[in-house]
């Protein structure tokens, strides 16, 4: 039976269960890029921390500059939409779409899938330069994550070098709004891990920021795997 993180009672939300399926795309991810060896924990504990934020009814926020920051729109788009499973909307929500719009319902059913919660704070280009304009440009992130953070949600924070000021400016309010933090870097988790900000740490096996890139894709993806696994797979 699918699992629809949005529609589940809290008693269903409150266990922390993760299947072995979806933990299985940690080995295959290193499978293929046996040097992600060296990250084997932290992907595991992503995967966990990813899949209980979603079945607790939470979301994913994502924030990044430059490829990073196309990072960031790529992995929401995986997200939102069918990636590599068939998502059937849940029956509950299927019955509500019959009952709201009977016109409509056989193609609304037969287009919409089910989503994961996610969104990029890369392109919201009104606010981001609004604020960089009349306020300061590396607090655009914090400042969404202020507005749009929950408790219970988890930031990827994406840097490639671990410095970059607006990312650490937006863990550091996820923080504060009570989110999980995954950062997603190169080798030394440059700033991120010296005063060790994030609460899970994926330091990729690289120093060169092509390379860190490369890696980050296969890891992003395996994520997105691993959550449509969890609530739409078998």
């Amino acid at each position: 039976m699918e699992t629809n993180p949005l529609t589940m009672n809290p008693i269903e939300r409150s266990v922390p269960m993760v299947k072995e399926s979806t933990l299985a795309a940690v080995p295959a991810l290193i499978a293929h890029y046996a040097p992600l060896a060296a990250c084997e924990k932290d992907l595991r504990e992503a995967v966990i921390a990813l899949c209980e934020s979603y079945r607790a009814g939470h979301k994913l926020i994502v924030c990044g500059n430059g490829g990073s920051a196309s990072d960031s729109e790529h992995i929401v788009g995986e997200l939102m939409k069918g990636f590599l499973l068939p998502r059937r909307l849940d029956g509950r929500i299927a019955e509500k779409i019959r009952a709201v719009c009977p016109e409509e319902a056989d193609y609304f059913l037969e287009n919409l899938q089910g989503t994961l919660p996610a969104l990029s704070l890369v392109n919201q280009v009104a606010l981001n330069t609004a604020f960089a304009n009349d306020q300061a440009p590396d607090l655009s992130f914090a400042q969404q994550i202020l507005g749009m953070g929950e408790p219970g949600d988890v930031l990827l924070a994406i840097s490639t070098s671990g410095n970059s000021k607006n990312v650490l400016y937006a863990i550091q309010m996820a923080h504060v709004r009570s989110m999980k933090v995954i950062a997603l870097t190169g080798r030394t988790g440059g700033r991120i891990a010296e005063r060790n900000l994030a609460d899970i740490a994926i330091r990729v096996p690289s120093d060169e920021t092509y390379r860190i890139q490369e890696y980050h894709l296969p890891v992003y993806h395996m994520l997105c795997i691993a959550a449509e696994n969890e609530f739409f797979g078998a």
